[in-house]
């Protein structure tokens, strides 16, 4: 590996200069150099850091993760993200912080959810925000999870929410009404889509892992459906092959390229008590025709790399596919890669998206324009330990594909 220049936690010195990163990684069975693939950190431009761990003191977190990103106006972006409690495996506050210029600079968080205060007489914790901004209204919602304090993990976890109507600097918490009897876990975004009689639908892709703490539990991938953003009901699991070798979740929804055809690309990991990543370690996807009700065998992505890590699954205005993820074996979660897919064609060449030698994981982008999206990720100025800034940039597909 090249010697790189790590940053230190929330320095913002340009990233352009960086010298080229030379390392190897794992792409769908394949060794690929990722100075290959792009020079410097990546295609990723605009680069800030949103929040960082040092200007947290006396908050009692040791991590900043999983962020996800909105947008109020052209220049008005919200960022919500977790705040993790030390001594838990995945659970503690979720925070937001706000920017009026575009992503240049960010405001002081403010609690979407404190596990300080009380819910009644319930103590609890959140994690894995989900921001959504219904088209054409004022108002910002946060979809997470809570579970009672005490449990050391977040895996038996319920739905809950707060909306905005400041674009982020005040929260509203709002108790919703979850017609779906079992935990659940909350990871990527809300898609809207319409009835053929023009009625508007809402479905949130979450996952269950019931199996980690009762071993008649199950590993599943499921898709709840809204008519109003505050009633929730469950109407479909995505199938998985076999019987329990694969553990389908954290699930990306996007309409398919064909009309009527709703898209799932999904993270995957060996499935029951085994950890680790399949061999070849790929995602795999699903597709619904009747409005998410029932879903096809969920079946690998041979071209999409994914080793047990959060991925970026969406589709922009002109009807491509764009693909984010961590590269790299099992467990090392560093550069950032992505591919693009026209319709009807096969997925592009990996490129870098990020990559400066150090720790990052759990992109989520936004289009705010054809082909140009809004990008937040949880990273680190080092290459061992992850998760302590969080990161704003901005990717252009138009500008690789010519």
């Amino acid at each position: 590996m090249s010697a790189i220049p790590h940053m230190r936690i929330c320095d913002t010195m340009a990233l352009d200069s960086l010298s080229t990163v030379d390392f190897r990684f794992i792409h769908a069975g394949e060794n690929v150099r990722m100075d290959q693939l792009s020079r410097n950190h990546g295609d990723v431009t605009n680069l800030q850091v949103i929040r960082c761990l040092e200007k947290q003191p006396g908050s009692n977190y040791d991590r900043l993760w999983q962020p996800y990103i909105a947008q109020w106006s052209d220049a008005h972006l919200v960022v919500a993200f977790g705040g993790h409690l030390a001594g838990k495996t995945d659970m503690g506050d979720i925070l937001c912080c706000v920017s009026m210029d575009g992503g240049i600079s960010w405001s002081e968080p403010v609690a979407i959810f404190d596990h300080r205060l009380p819910l009644g007489p319930l103590r609890v914790a959140y994690a894995n925000p989900v921001l959504y901004r219904p088209p054409g209204q004022a108002v910002i919602w946060c979809f997470a999870m809570r579970c009672p304090l005490h449990y050391r993990d977040s895996e038996d976890s319920q739905l809950c929410a707060a909306y905005s109507r400041d674009g982020g600097l005040s929260w509203q918490p709002v108790e919703l009404t979850v017609d779906y009897h079992s935990p659940l876990i909350t990871c990527a975004g809300v898609l809207e889509t319409r009835t053929d009689d023009g009625t508007t639908r809402y479905l949130l892709p979450v996952h269950r892992n019931t199996l980690r703490h009762d071993p008649r539990g199950s590993q599943d991938q499921l898709v709840l459906e809204s008519s109003n953003l505050l009633e929730w009901r469950l109407i479909g699991y995505i199938p998985a092959p076999g019987s329990g070798e694969v553990f389908l979740h954290e699930g990306n929804l996007a309409l398919g390229e064909q009309p009527g055809v709703i898209q799932i690309v999904m993270r995957t990991a060996q499935g029951g008590a085994r950890r680790g990543a399949l061999d070849p370690p790929v995602a795999f996807s699903s597709v619904s025709r009747d409005g998410g009700h029932t879903w096809s065998m969920a079946s690998p992505e041979l071209a999409l790399h994914n080793a047990a890590s959060k991925a970026f699954f969406g589709r922009d205005r002109r009807g491509r596919a764009v693909y984010v993820y961590s590269v790299g074996p099992y467990g090392e979660r560093r550069g950032l890669a992505y591919k693009v897919k026209r319709p009807g064609q096969p997925w592009s060449e990996a490129r870098a998206f990020f990559d400066t030698g150090v720790k990052n994981s759990y992109p989520t982008l936004l289009e705010y324009a054809p082909g140009q999206f809004h990008a937040v990720w949880d990273s680190s100025d080092s290459p061992d330990r992850p998760r302590t800034m969080i990161r704003y940039g901005r990717l252009s597909i138009d500008e690789r594909e010519g």
